[in-house]
């Protein structure tokens, strides 16, 4: 906690997009990876010492096994006592050996929380906690905890190399999701919400188990903490001494000693507590969950618990509304290529202005159809075997439908930005229409499965790398290459929007002759500051 939460204040440049985002998550992600793997092995190795004394002396391991100590009872773990946490859903069995806990292991007052087991019948899950504890640390469990990690760090990556600074609050609020969710690693029995917050969320709840922890750490190795903070002391002292001589002394050195010491001013200080307070929050919430992970969902599929709608309950009003999206995407196919004298001779419109009436109408209908989809799809019977076949034919159509009216949404959009302009607004607007049409594809998947238990991590995944690829696209300067596209073609260009945009559009902007080249990126390179090591970013760089 302490080292993620140096590295956040020392690296994070809150002001802006910049390097020291990735660093620092990747500073704590390799802080928590560490002390779980560590805390890991010396589970696993206790739990081998207990299973030899076990086999050696017979019936001793049941006894130790169902041993109670007052001190294991309060909170506090006997030599040789294998301790588990069993609550809220939660299971995990992590061994203790001789006052030292394993790097992870959570100690709490099981006897003082009401709804919890006894001593005995908290041992006789230890088997099983841990047989959970070893699938979801697995191969499959690894490899989703991989992805959600490194999809987290790429989005942190952003920040090196596009400074839209909308853009990257994006990113930046899209790895703490993910990041969460590779902290969980399977899904929980708490569901997708909670995992997406879980780190957050346990953030709280994991103070008093540090707290208890540090007292006894301090009670163990108290002469060992003197004696390291009097070495940290003697450093701090004999750097404020020769750093300020040897800076004196050399003028090249004092320039690199201010370019890599920070200001020190009241504003900046409460920057460095926040981030320290958050950034190690954040750490402390993601060991706590690692020690004590919430229990998986059920992989059999499913439950059939609560199904109450019969098929005809709600065969009719789907069957309706497959019926309407077909009319009316035909209708869609006549407008397409009748083209824009077929419009004005209908509606009386110009397409521009037929595209720009129906985006927003349409885009609102793709997401109530997704909505009543997913809540067929989890409330219809599925008894028998005709129940089935109809639910996947008519959920299949509905989709494939909503697929055609998404495309038609995008359509519409890129027609009418051809006409009045390109924003980035639009352009955002657009990429959420394009994701939508990929759930509807993932949808389209569970109907055809019958489970739909992977579709929200699903979803949120593809949402992600749809805003990765945004990234990598770098939208300002796509915004700027179209608009300067349309003015070439003799349409108005406006300079004045195009200066608001982020230094990400200079590599476009270079097209535009003087003086349109000035009036751009002159009100841009104005406001560009110097960048720190921790703040170095390739769009600034560039522009300047």
């Amino acid at each position: 906690m302490g080292i993620a939460g140096v590295a956040g204040a020392v690296l994070i440049p809150l002001d802006r997009p910049g390097l020291g985002w990735v660093l620092a998550g990747a500073v704590a992600a390799g802080a928590v990876f560490l002390v779980d793997r560590r805390a890991r092995r010396t589970a696993g190795g206790s739990a081998e010492s207990t299973s030899d004394v076990g086999s050696r002396a017979p019936g001793r391991q049941e006894q130790v096994g169902s041993r109670t100590t007052p001190q294991s009872e309060a909170g506090v773990g006997a030599g040789g006592t294998e301790q588990v946490r069993a609550e809220d859903g939660r299971a995990s069995a992590l061994p203790e050996v001789d006052d030292q806990p394993a790097a992870g292991a959570r100690i709490e007052n099981e006897s003082a929380r009401p709804g919890r087991q006894s001593s005995t019948e908290t041992t006789a899950r230890t088997e099983a906690s841990a047989g959970d504890a070893d699938r979801d640390g697995g191969a499959l469990g690894n490899w989703g905890r991989i992805w959600w990690s490194a999809l987290a760090l790429a989005l942190l990556a952003v920040g090196a190399f596009r400074a839209a600074g909308w853009l990257f609050t994006l990113c930046v609020l899209a790895a703490c999701v993910a990041g969460s969710l590779a902290v969980v690693g399977r899904r929980s029995a708490n569901g997708v919400w909670y995992d997406v917050i879980a780190v957050p969320i346990e953030s709280f709840s994991a103070l008093p188990w540090m707290y208890t922890a540090l007292s006894r750490v301090r009670g163990s190795s108290r002469g060992n903490s003197w004696r390291a903070a009097g070495s940290v002391a003697v450093t701090v002292a004999l750097l404020a001494v020769f750093v300020p001589l040897l800076g004196g002394a050399d003028a090249t050195f004092a320039r690199l000693l201010a370019s890599v010491t920070p200001e020190v001013d009241v504003a900046s200080i409460v920057r460095w507590i926040v981030l320290f307070a958050v950034v190690g929050l954040g750490t402390l919430g993601a060991m706590y969950l690692l020690a004590g992970p919430p229990a998986a969902v059920s992989d059999e599929g499913d439950s059939e618990i609560g199904r109450s709608l019969r098929r005809l309950e709600w065969a009719l009003p789907v069957g309706a509304l497959t019926t309407l999206f077909a009319l009316f995407v035909g209708a869609q196919f006549v407008a397409l290529f009748g083209g824009d004298r077929y419009v004005q001779r209908t509606a009386g419109l110009t397409y521009a202005e037929y595209a720009r009436s129906g985006f927003w109408q349409l885009s609102i209908v793709s997401m109530l159809t997704l909505a009543v989809i997913l809540i067929v799809l989890r409330w219809a019977a599925k008894d028998s075997a005709a129940d089935r076949m109809w639910l996947r034919i008519l959920l299949c159509a509905l989709s494939a439908l909503s697929l055609v009216i998404v495309a038609s949404a995008l359509g519409r959009m890129w027609t009418y930005q051809q006409a009045y302009g390109f924003t980035v607004l639009r352009l955002l607007v657009e990429s959420c229409e394009l994701w939508l049409g990929v759930v509807y594809l993932l949808v389209i998947a569970a109907v055809l499965r019958l489970k739909r238990t992977w579709l929200p991590r699903a979803a949120i995944g593809t949402a992600m790398a749809t805003l990765l690829a945004l990234a990598v696209l770098n939208p300002d300067g796509l915004v700027a290459d179209k608009n300067i596209d349309r003015w070439q073609h003799g349409k108005d260009l406006d300079t004045e929007y195009l200066s608001t945009l982020s230094p990400d559009i200079v590599p476009a902007i270079e097209r535009l002759p003087e003086p349109l080249r000035a009036e751009v990126l002159d009100p841009i390179r104005a406001e560009l500051d110097d960048d720190t090591w921790q703040s170095w970013n390739l769009s600034r760089a560039r522009a300047r």
